[in-house]
């Protein structure tokens, strides 16, 4: 005959003399604990495109689209709550820990249609000078360069793209060439490897 554990006592006991957790939800407002995992949203500031939560989200309930045209170059981020399974990977795996973040809400049922189940938010991307692809959101740059520090100089694009932002450099038009020239504008990986050799 096997003794039970001491731990299937203590929780026994425990549930013996304990009462019961209940919660007068709907007719009262239900507070949850601190480590709730409610549904995520978007700091639309703290956010800085960089598509983490995208990647590691397992219910596909995050989704982003690049729009480049010649009005606008943004990168769209939409959250869909009534597909989100709520497991806090997108919090977990954000570079900057509050781009997204899980509420303390719970209750997002909706008798209207299923528009209302989502968030949207859009970031500035930038584009290379050369081929006019996308490269990167605005603020994942800028957040870079504050987390390397002066490190950040290693890196012509960087540097480039902190001197248009100071107003301290011209913006020359590129060529859809790559020249030795090009090494000092805003360029995608491929533009700067093609500058490069081609120098």
């Amino acid at each position: 005959m096997k003794y039970p554990k001491l731990r299937e006592i203590k929780g026994a006991l425990t549930s013996l003399f304990t009462r019961p957790y209940t919660t007068k939800f709907p007719k009262q407002p239900h507070i949850p604990f601190s480590s709730f995992r409610g549904k995520p949203q978007y700091d639309e500031e703290k956010c800085i495109g960089c598509a983490a939560c995208v990647n590691v989200c397992p219910a596909f309930a995050l989704s982003f689209e690049d729009i480049h045209d010649e009005i606008e170059s943004k990168r769209v981020f939409t959250i869909k709550w009534d597909v989100c399974i709520e497991c806090g990977q997108c919090q977990l795996n954000c570079p900057t820990e509050e781009g997204i973040v899980l509420s303390q809400e719970f209750d997002i049922s909706t008798t209207e249609t299923r528009a209302d189940l989502i968030q949207r938010i859009e970031k500035e991307m930038i584009v290379c000078e050369c081929c006019d692809e996308l490269i990167a959101c605005k603020d994942h740059l800028l957040w870079t360069m504050e987390k390397v520090g002066p490190l950040y100089t290693s890196n012509t694009t960087l540097i480039t793209f902190a001197q248009r932002r100071l107003s301290v450099s011209d913006h020359l038009p590129s060529s859809k060439e790559s020249l030795r020239s090009d090494r000092f504008t805003i360029l995608c990986p491929r533009c700067r490897r093609e500058a490069v050799v081609a120098s």
